[in-house]
């Protein structure tokens, strides 16, 4: 039997640094919120996928008319996202082998075309992917005082972004055994190094944004109208 896709989705963040009134995933986004825009991607690239949303319990500002997938279901989100990502794990009954990809509810720009590249390397590699970015700017390590201390070497340092894909039975042991030590994990690919597997990167593009701060909404409309208005580059 082929494995089954599920895509995971964590949506139970508040995104106070976006200073708004209400969640970031909900805050609207050339008429819709960031939160529909992030779907729909997923959706244009995988209409049969099944769908876990891991939301707030106490969450007022979700509609399901956003949700464009057929199969899908809410869980509830955690404290951290990585809380969130094994509730969402536990809550469905996917076999071992079946392929998981993890997308941040807040990166609405991914392309369809570095979807279904992450989707292809997720199926070859056994120790999964991510997309992920060259780092290209000149990086500092920093004092406490906020000093440079010197230069970090760039050429073998890559900006992690998601989606990131891995099979079931792997990633929910990664998060299960980092929550039993304690470890708090920004991202899966982390909990999967941490078993000693080294998953592949898979350049991805620059604007694929993760909104995080204000002025990130503007930067964000700008890059889906440039790429509704050039469809050929942003398939």
């Amino acid at each position: 039997m082929s494995s089954r896709l599920w895509l995971i989705v964590p949506a139970a963040g508040q995104g106070r640094r976006m200073a708004a009134d209400r969640p970031k995933q909900y805050l609207s986004l050339l008429g819709r919120p960031i939160l529909a825009h992030t779907l729909a991607r997923l959706h244009s690239a995988f209409p049969d996928a099944r769908l876990v949303l891991c939301l707030d319990d106490d969450d007022r500002w979700f509609s399901p008319e956003w949700v464009p997938f057929a199969n899908w279901q809410r869980v509830t989100g955690g404290v951290e996202r990585m809380d969130s990502v094994f509730n969402a794990l536990s809550a469905i009954d996917a076999g071992d082998d079946d392929l998981v990809l993890v997308h941040d509810v807040a990166r609405p720009c991914v392309t369809c075309d570095d979807l279904l590249a992450l989707h292809q390397a997720t199926q070859q590699h056994t120790s999964g992917a991510l997309l992920a970015m060259p780092v290209a700017d000149t990086m500092k390590r920093a004092s406490r005082a906020g000093t440079s201390l010197h230069t970090e070497p760039r050429e073998a340092l890559w900006h992690a972004l998601t989606p990131q894909g891995f099979r079931y039975r792997q990633l929910y042991r990664a998060l299960d055994e980092a929550r039993s030590r304690g470890t708090l994990l920004t991202d899966e690919a982390s909990a999967v190094e941490a078993l000693g597997e080294a998953p592949k990167l898979v350049p991805g593009r620059r604007d694929n944004l993760k909104v995080t701060h204000p002025d990130d909404l503007a930067l964000a409309a700008a890059i889906l109208t440039a790429q509704r208005d050039n469809p050929e580059r942003s398939l």
